[in-house]
């Protein structure tokens, strides 16, 4: 099929609820672990508690993915359905989640919070997939990163600016402070709202006639996700079991920063000398503005890294921008001023805008187009099993064998993502375009 060419504000406008989506990510990274302190967890307890993400990714996202390659409604059309179903599910977790007044409640509205947020997620990259000719792919990926760059960057600014305010610097009798219950607010609006608009402005293709009376053909049951996912597995592109070994140790490192820097701020930077009183406060705080800083850096060069992409080679974009990542890990423990702090993070935002785009157009050549929906549930897949082991693992690694010092996690972060960068130039993109 000749798909349309689409305007650059068309790409745009079909990627909005991507904002949505990522706003709820980006306040599940700043704002669960401080709300699980606020409720008395412990720092090695951290990992266990956000099990959630892992498992609804893994569980979630490829069976949604095979199930809207097989859907097809006239009106609503094929991802659609599972974009409103899962945002608004969203909003309602992200309501309700500063609510929580026990780290039980808290845990379980973090699962359908996550559940949700898969549930409208892994469509929207087949989405992209659908509507863009081979030569718009890169820019509709890109679109994503930009605004993954700026919900990651509005959500901790939220966390950031609404503690400006006397009002909401009041705790609930749970002991979470009322910055957190209106960035949490915010979310549950920009979620509905940003997938609303791209879902009004952005009509679906519909399937040919051949293919529409196939779907009609086909037998579906219960298990029949399941049965395409393993066949899928089974069929998988070369390039694909070698991104999932470059996921494997990305993505544990990704979990390693995400859960430890502000623990890490907390020592370097504040000398708290514990992580429940108002110097640790102060650190989450601090934490939320360089989220900020680094997604500002991570929109305003998301679209760039299309233009060297298409220059020197995907696989050579994203190994440059891990080897970026390894390098500001290893630094952002060992500063304690607040003003250089921001360097780091600063590489830390690029290689952000890489890796939510750049790693799909390596590989992107070697997916069939009538299964785009099954593996982009398939590669994320390849992200919630790091996440997992990291869930089930790192724990004791924290306790054992990093004596339990935040900053020794982010130092291993590090070296990881280093590994990753270099496993990176193993894959061949069949795509002559982005090798």
């Amino acid at each position: 099929m000749n798909k349309p060419h689409l305007s650059f504000w068309q790409i745009i406008n079909m990627n909005v609820g991507f904002f949505g989506i990522q706003y709820s990510f980006s306040l599940q990274q700043n704002a669960v672990n401080p709300i699980y302190k606020f409720l008395g967890a412990e720092n090695g307890d951290l990992p266990i508690l956000q099990i959630a993400g892992p498992v609804t990714g893994l569980l979630v996202q490829p069976i949604i993915g095979a199930w809207s390659d097989k859907t097809w409604h006239p009106k609503w059309g094929r991802r659609k359905p599972f974009f409103l179903i899962g945002a608004l599910f969203c909003s309602l977790g992200l309501f309700l989640f500063p609510f929580s007044s026990a780290l039980w409640m808290a845990v379980g509205l973090l699962w359908i919070l996550d559940a949700a947020n898969n549930t409208a997620m892994e469509p929207y990259r087949a989405f992209v997939a659908d509507k863009l000719n081979h030569n718009q792919q890169p820019l509709g990926f890109q679109a994503q990163s930009f605004f993954t760059g700026l919900g990651q960057c509005l959500a901790p600014l939220s966390l950031f600016a609404c503690q400006s305010f006397a009002f909401f610097n009041k705790e609930s009798s749970a002991g979470i402070p009322y910055w957190v219950f209106a960035s949490f607010l915010f979310g549950a609006v920009f979620s509905i709202i940003s997938m609303l608009w791209s879902t009004s402005t952005t009509p679906e293709i519909p399937p040919s006639p051949e293919a529409l009376q196939e779907l009609k053909s086909e037998k579906f049951s219960i298990f029949s996700p399941f049965i395409t996912i393993a066949q899928a597995v089974k069929d998988m592109p070369v390039n694909m079991w070698k991104l999932s070994l470059v996921y494997l140790f990305q993505w544990y490192a990704l979990k390693c920063y995400w859960d430890y820097r502000d623990l890490t701020l907390a020592t370097s930077i504040f000398h708290a000398p514990d992580y429940t009183g108002a110097l640790y406060k102060e650190a989450v705080a601090f934490g939320s503005l360089l989220s900020t800083w680094s997604n500002v850096f991570t929109f305003c060069s998301a679209f760039a890294l299309v233009w060297f992409a298409k220059k020197l080679g995907a696989k050579n974009v994203h190994t440059f921008c891990l080897l970026v990542a390894a390098v500001s890990f290893y630094f952002i423990p060992q500063i304690n001023d607040k003003f250089y702090i921001y360097l780091p993070i600063l590489g830390f935002g690029l290689a952000w805008a890489c890796i939510m785009g750049i790693p799909y157009l390596m590989i992107i050549s070697d997916i069939p187009k009538n299964k785009y929906g099954v593996y982009m549930g398939i590669i994320n897949m390849m992200i919630c099993i790091p996440m997992f082991v990291y869930a089930a693992s790192f724990g004791w690694v924290f306790n054992h064998i990093l004596e339990a010092k935040p900053e020794y996690a982010i130092y291993a972060g590090s070296v990881l993502i280093l590994i990753a960068a270099i496993l990176t130039q193993t894959i061949k993109p069949s795509n002559n375009y982005f090798k």
